[in-house]
Parts: structure tokens; C-alpha cells; sequence
């Protein structure tokens, strides 16, 4: 093939889009005749080449769209660290099937017994089906918000953050308190995530009992907001000690309490 022809074929692949053709086609035409492979054996695998390198690009940018703070995996989890993790009922969940039926996962446990890890494992392999996956923590969330009223945005900010993803992870209820108007602009989230039916996967430390006092002491609110999120749910309870903290109490810098010290 002379330099004018290969040039034109680059071209009308940029032209066309055609990353993966332009940048590999001359490899895939030497292997079609290294097999004797007929004329539609060689498109059959340019075309499949270059959908598979768009599915690629694809699932790259939805992970970069998710503002995932860290890559994480089921795959990573410690479960034999993690034994109050519910093995099985978390793996259960890998097949994104509650995505589908708008079913919400809650991860409670103390801090550090990767309820965060499990909430981007699970958003992770969603986008890597090509779905919209955001992640925020509850604090960013509410900022989020809050800037978004005062520069007259909100309905923009939520159509396009809130409303906008297949799958909404927040992150961290109840580390920091809401004031009364932060708790209706969060009620407000899972509200219209609950009309649309779109899946919530949310983390907190704290049991459903504790939750009224981090929403602004609103009983009223609270119940509301936990009868949506309840609705279609799974409820996932891990117990233990922190994952962060396993080498310090291996070497000893960090004691474990004792059961009778702990009551």
C-alpha cells in the first residue's frame, strides 16, 4: 500500500470517527491474510473491533462522569477481615438487577468496615454496563444543592445531577449534622428519585433510630424520607471493627476493647 493511499484511509477514518479502524486496520488486514479470511470475515472484524473500542471509551468516561474518589471491587473487598459483612446478600446485588426494578441499597456500620468500598464496587460495575453512575457524599450533595438555589440553577442541578444518573451513590449520612433547611433540600433528593424510580445506594454509620437527630431533629421529615428509601430496599448491615485501623491492632499500637469493657 503506498503512503497516498494509507493517508486517505487514515483520513476518512477520522472523518467518519473511526478511531480504532484508523489507528489498527492495517494490522487487522495483514492477520486476514495471514488467514485467507474473505472479504465479510474482514469487515465482520473491523466492525466488531471498533464497537468494541467505543465500548471501551464509553465505559471510561462513565467512570470518569461518576467522580468516583477511588476505583473499588467486589473483587478487593476483604471478606474474611469484614466477617459481619453479609457475604452473600452482597453479592447478590452484582448483577444490578435492583437497578433495573428501582430498588435502593442502604449500607450501615461503624466507620472504616467498607460500607464505601461496597457503594463504589457497585457503581463501578454499573458503569461498566454503560449505565450513569454518580457519587457524592451527603455533605458535597447538600453543598451542591445549596450553591446551586442561590445562583438560580436548582432545577438545572437537579435534572442533571440528581435526576440525571441510573444510579445515585451518597455517601456518608450522618457524619455531619443537617441544619433544617439542608434536611429538606436532601428530602427533596430522595423524594424525586422516589417519584422517577430511580435507584439510591446510601452509606451512614448510624442506625435508622439516630437518623432524626443528623436531619435537623424533623421526626416528621425523617419518616418520610425513610418510608421512600424503604419502599424497595435492601438493607445492608455490616458489623466489626475498622478495616483501617487492622495493622495497628496487629501490631499492637491500638488495643481491641474487651467485650466487658465495651458495655
Amino acid at each position: 500500500m503506498s503512503r497516498v493511499e494509507h493517508e486517505q484511509i487514515v483520513g476518512l477514518c477520522d472523518q467518519l470517527k473511526l478511531q480504532a479502524v484508523g489507528d489498527q486496520y492495517l494490522e487487522w488486514s495483514q492477520k486476514a491474510v495471514e488467514l485467507d479470511q474473505s472479504y465479510s470475515d474482514f469487515l465482520h472484524t473491523v466492525l466488531k473491533q471498533e464497537y468494541e473500542a467505543r465500548q471501551a471509551r464509553s465505559r471510561q468516561v462513565m467512570v470518569k462522569m461518576a467522580g468516583f474518589p477511588v476505583i473499588k471491587t467486589l473483587d478487593t473487598y476483604d471478606f474474611t477481615f469484614a466477617t459481619g459483612a453479609p457475604k452473600k446478600a452482597i453479592q447478590s446485588l452484582a448483577d444490578l438487577a435492583f437497578i433495573q426494578r428501582s430498588e435502593n441499597i442502604i449500607l450501615l456500620g461503624p466507620s472504616g468496615t467498607g460500607k464505601t468500598h461496597l457503594a463504589i464496587a457497585l457503581g463501578y460495575l454499573a458503569t461498566q454496563r454503560n449505565l450513569k453512575v454518580r457519587f457524592m457524599t451527603a455533605a458535597d450533595l447538600i453543598l451542591q444543592m445549596e450553591t446551586a438555589r442561590r445562583q438560580d440553577r436548582y432545577k438545572e442541578v437537579m435534572r442533571r445531577s440528581v435526576m440525571g444518573p441510573s444510579l445515585l451513590i451518597i455517601d456518608e449520612i450522618g457524619y455531619l449534622p443537617f441544619t433544617g433547611d439542608q434536611a429538606n433540600l436532601f428530602f427533596q433528593v430522595i423524594a424525586k428519585r422516589y417519584e422517577a424510580g430511580g435507584s439510591v445506594i446510601l452509606t451512614s454509620n448510624l442506625s435508622f433510630g439516630a437518623w432524626e437527630q443528623t436531619f435537623g431533629g424533623n421526626g416528621a421529615l425523617t419518616s418520610a424520607m425513610l418510608d421512600r428509601l424503604l419502599h424497595h430496599s435492601h438493607v445492608i448491615q455490616i458489623r466489626g471493627d475498622s478495616y483501617r485501623l487492622k495493622d495497628k491492632h496487629k501490631a499492637g499500637v491500638i488495643k481491641k476493647r474487651s467485650r466487658k469493657a465495651a458495655k
